[in-house]
């Protein structure tokens, strides 16, 4: 699979205020996408962790601390699925 490396414009007095690397406010910025746009319904769950870079239950923490929900269902989606559930 081939990568796409998008470049972006940060005012190096930034990068003197959050006192982080390169390396790690690209990480940042990384997770922070991939959960943004898994909140939005952009990216599966999977290709969210993958763009992410972490391990599921590394980004599943973090959507956790960022109080992201990991599913989206409504009460009576669950309720349905456990009445299926009891057919079995």
């Amino acid at each position: 699979m081939k990568n796409i490396t998008i470049p972006i414009v940060i005012p190096s007095d930034i990068m003197v205020a959050l006192n982080e690397s390169e390396y790690e406010l690209k990480n940042h910025f990384q997770v922070a996408i991939a959960m943004m746009l898994f909140q939005e319904g952009k990216l599966t769950l999977g290709k969210a962790i993958q763009l992410s870079g972490l391990t599921r239950f590394e980004f599943e923490k973090s959507l956790a601390k960022n109080k992201i929900p990991i599913s989206n269902l409504d009460f009576n989606q669950v309720m349905s699925d456990v009445d299926k559930l009891k057919e079995l």
